[in-house]
């Protein structure tokens, strides 16, 4: 059973620098940052494969960076050039299971994390 841990969020203010963690179990061959601001659906933020392979929802293209390191087992996501419109709650999320190309909709993902905040001020 996969299990997911958020850490690194926080304040900072607009074009400041921020970086998330996710400490996960085992090995799930898709995982990705979501967010949920007030009033908002959940969405997908960036994906990460087995292989490595990114991929970015268009507002954040760059500007935020995925990553893992799967000998700590954790997830990153790097956010750099923050703006107020990041402001969410952000959530790690994993996919058992060998995709061609991982999905971004968050129905798709089975496991999340408690979430961590990231406040962006202007």
């Amino acid at each position: 059973q996969v299990r997911l841990a958020e850490s690194g969020g926080g304040s900072v203010q607009a074009g400041g620098s921020l970086r998330l963690s996710c400490k996960h179990s085992g090995f799930p061959y898709c995982l990705g940052w979501f967010r949920q601001a007030p009033g908002k659906e959940r969405e997908g933020v960036a994906i990460i494969d087995g292989v490595g392979e990114p991929q970015y929802e268009d507002s954040v293209k760059g500007r935020f960076t995925i990553s893992k390191d799967d000998f700590k087992t954790t997830l990153y996501l790097d956010v750099n050039n923050a703006k107020p419109e990041d402001t969410a709650m952000y959530y790690c999320a994993a996919r058992v299971g060998y995709f061609d190309v991982c999905p971004r909709h968050p129905d798709m993902y089975q496991t999340w994390g408690q979430g961590t905040q990231v406040t962006v001020s202007s």
